[in-house]
């Protein structure tokens, strides 16, 4: 399959100065002396996108992924290395950016098309599918300074994404407007990437690079880290979120080891060590208790068996927690609760509630606890706590509590609405008229 893009050993660095001053004294010192310091926004990357492929770059702010899109459609020039494109490139990077603020919408459409070199007969077959994609009415005959963001943003996505690009690059686009906007977004990317159209983007949506990506290049910090498959990516980027870097740089190492032992790691049932330095783990969790107890130990498993942060929807999975006690505890209750990023409890239990038998525990005793349940959450990233607990004196008491100690993505192919899933059975009878 040829290449829509190849990009070889690109390396951008740009000049910091202290003062602005100190830019003049170099340009002028006849012994070429440096005031600057070296910034390397991107060190020695390569990746190539086949034709009809759909990529994703993903990667902490500041890992270079805008960078490399505005290398890659001839906005910004690499210090080192090479792009090659192959076909019309359709760039979804600052929205709008293109446009003249005192023409109207009309003019800017029309504008825009001549600098992606289509001709004013081309833009005329063009322009009724951006209207009706923009909705924005008669505004388009307006300047555009007189636009609402929402209106700006509407029209530059639409005119961007109709016109039927070989490549279309899209940086972050997908997040603007409202939800219904969204999703005519996500139907129109999903109706030009069953075309063959060769999707690149960038987004902080790790739902929308699951579903929608062929393969995922991961950045850290202007370094190019690896590259694979969507669910496997999203698991080191949630690593490098978490700061496992050493947890991070064994699994690369292993995934990078071409000494034939492939056979021997795909046997491997269950990783060696902690099941939580196979996790995101956040390092800000907040933690207390009276020290009676603790939760040394976690993991969340997939349907699979599979220690993973990514969940499906539809698809059991199991917390487990291994508590050890440094003194005697009558009555111990294991719990956990699944929030959303505002901190709204969503969901939890704990073996109390669910009856589960447990026993006195004395010093030295552990218990290692699983819940296992069905995933009806909707797509999107939640926050696990779990903790030990009980009730002395009729007094509720904590020996060890974790507070949003792990992030759960849930991957989904249909939300409801609302924040779970009803799983409602849905029955359609068709009376035809006669």
């Amino acid at each position: 399959m040829e290449n829509a893009i190849t990009v070889k050993d690109v390396t951008k660095i740009y000049k910091l100065y202290d003062k602005p001053i100190d830019r003049l004294k170099e340009s002028l010192n006849p012994f070429h002396r440096e005031y600057h310091r070296k910034f390397y926004a991107l060190k020695h990357i390569s990746f190539e996108v086949k034709k009809g492929e759909t990529v994703g770059i993903i990667g902490t702010n500041g890992s270079g992924k805008s960078t490399i899109l505005k290398i890659i459609t001839g906005v910004l020039s690499p210090t080192e290395g090479e792009v090659q494109v192959d076909g019309t490139i359709s760039a979804l990077l600052e929205l709008g950016a293109g446009f003249n603020m005192d023409y109207t919408g009309i003019e800017n459409i029309y504008m825009n098309g001549t600098m992606m070199g289509f001709t004013r007969k081309e833009m005329d077959a063009k322009l009724q599918d951006i209207l009706d994609f923009a909705d924005i009415g008669d505004f388009v005959y307006q300047p555009v300074k007189t636009y609402s963001s929402g209106m700006f943003v509407r029209l530059a996505f639409a005119l961007a994404i109709n016109v039927d690009p070989e490549i279309l690059i899209v940086d972050e686009a997908l997040s603007v407007g409202d939800v219904f906007f969204q999703s005519k977004c996500y139907r129109r990317m999903e109706e030009i990437r069953e075309k063959g159209t060769t999707i690149l983007m960038v987004t902080h949506d790790m739902g929308s690079i699951i579903k929608y990506c062929d393969k995922v290049v991961l950045l850290n910090k202007g370094d190019f880290v690896a590259q694979g498959a969507p669910g496997h990516m999203v698991d080191l980027y949630k690593k490098i979120l978490a700061n496992q870097m050493d947890s991070l740089e064994e699994e690369l190492a292993e995934i990078n080891d071409f000494s034939g032992e492939t056979q021997t790691r795909q046997e491997k049932k269950a990783p060696a060590g902690l099941m939580k330095d196979h996790l995101a783990i956040n390092a800000n969790r907040t933690e207390y208790g009276d020290g009676r107890a603790q939760i040394y130990d976690l993991g969340l498993f997939d349907q699979r068996g599979n220690l993973t942060n990514l969940l499906l929807k539809g698809e059991t999975f199991t917390i487990k927690e291994k508590i050890r006690f440094a003194a005697p505890v009558e009555a111990p209750i294991f719990t956990y609760t699944i929030k959303d990023k505002k901190g709204t409890d969503l969901t939890g239990t704990n073996t109390m509630f669910e009856g589960t038998q447990i026993r006195p525990v004395k010093p030295g005793d552990e218990y290692e606890v699983s819940f296992t349940q069905k995933m009806t959450l909707q797509g999107g990233e939640y926050l696990l706590s779990m903790s030990c607990t009980g009730f002395e004196q009729g007094e509720h008491v904590v020996y060890h509590r974790l507070y949003d100690v792990a992030s759960i993505t849930v991957i989904s192919n249909k939300n409801t609405v609302g924040v779970y899933d009803m799983e409602s059975q849905v029955e359609a009878v068709f009376h035809e008229a006669k």
